[in-house]
């Protein structure tokens, strides 16, 4: 068969399966950047403090030749590395969420339908090779190792406030001490309860964000003991709601600290929480489009969130590989075995 055969061929075909030979070819022949600078700038910030051996954590490491993957109609040189201690080989990517994937030639076009925002199934549809249960898992393989990114400290004034989600158990066929919601549902208790978790929020005025799920019910001085307080220092200035908690914390570390009572005074000069408020509130709106998140990844979505506000939501194809470097400079230990699919 000819070119013009193939032609007429795809002349018979309906408007859907136009579309989706269209999609085919704008792959194969233009894929949305060169996945080569990734790998090389990979290498590079894992090599920065010398290359260390991902099985042995040994830095008695020599190249090992290298090989080639499929990038569309390209083909990529990535380089093999060998550990002189243990005499295992790995690459950039080993631990990475695109290790031994069947095809990880794909793994750039789905971070564009993450960066895009889109579901599973629409994602599932445009790459049409790989079904939304598979795209499901390298969700959160990815998500994995952006929740692995942290700030090492706070500048400045700090606002911190907490919101709460409803505990979920979505997916679970073993729901204990309840009955299964409908549509998601609502606590059966007033207030602040046990069924819900708390999600604590805490950033600075340059941007600088922390969002953790700290664990059930109401906020704990400890549970700011062990996530906060590592990242502050006698410069700081704390602003939060009037929870007694943060009250007992702030004391405790001999900080400034400004309160607001919820329904009474905003700001106080230059102090408010009105930035964690408003984060709050972004939150929870581009949460919704998943329909449901259960709480044992609610963390994975609080960080994707976050990473996605960092990008300031840009879509541009520099956003598209700082989200391809970052999700592969940490390693994960999570599988399609101990990932629970969720539909």
């Amino acid at each position: 068969m000819n070119v013009s055969d193939i032609i007429q061929e795809i002349k018979k075909l309906s408007s859907t399966d136009k579309e989706r030979v269209l999609n085919h070819f704008k792959y194969l022949l233009t894929p949305m950047f060169d996945a080569r600078p990734v790998f090389q700038e990979v290498s590079e910030r894992k090599a920065k403090d010398g290359l260390c051996c991902v099985h042995c954590h040994q830095n008695n490491v020599i190249r090992f030749g290298k090989f080639e993957v499929n990038h569309g109609l390209k083909k990529i040189e990535r380089q093999r590395y060998r550990c002189k201690d243990c005499r295992k080989t790995f690459t950039e990517s080993t631990t990475s969420p695109i290790y031994r994937l069947k095809k990880g030639n794909r793994w750039l076009d789905f971070i564009e339908c993450m960066l895009l925002g889109l579901s599973l199934r629409e994602s599932a549809k445009r790459m049409q090779d790989i079904s939304h249960t598979t795209l499901f898992f390298w969700r959160h393989k990815i998500l994995s190792a952006i929740a692995q990114m942290d700030i090492k400290a706070f500048e400045g004034i700090v606002e911190m406030d907490e919101t709460y989600f409803l505990y979920s158990e979505k997916g679970s066929r073993h729901i204990q001490g309840r009955k299964p919601r409908k549509r998601g549902g609502a606590s059966q208790y007033r207030g602040i309860s046990n069924e819900q978790v708390c999600v604590l929020v805490a950033r600075d005025r340059t941007k600088n964000t922390f969002v953790g799920l700290l664990g059930r019910g109401r906020i704990q001085k400890s549970q700011l003991e062990t996530t906060i307080t590592p990242k502050l220092n006698d410069t700081n200035i704390l602003c939060t709601d009037a929870w007694r908690a943060f009250k007992t914390y702030a004391t405790g570390l001999g900080l400034p600290h400004y309160r607001f009572k919820t329904g009474q005074e905003r700001t106080r000069g230059l102090f408010h929480i009105q930035n964690a408020n408003n984060y709050h509130s972004r939150l929870k709106q581009w949460i919704l489009r998943f329909k449901g998140v259960a709480t044992k990844y609610l963390q994975h979505y609080l960080a994707y969130f976050n990473f996605l506000d960092i990008l300031a939501f840009d879509t541009n194809v520099h956003s598209l590989r700082r989200f391809a470097v970052e999700s592969c400079l940490y390693p994960i230990t999570i599988n399609n075995r101990t990932i629970q699919f969720i539909s």
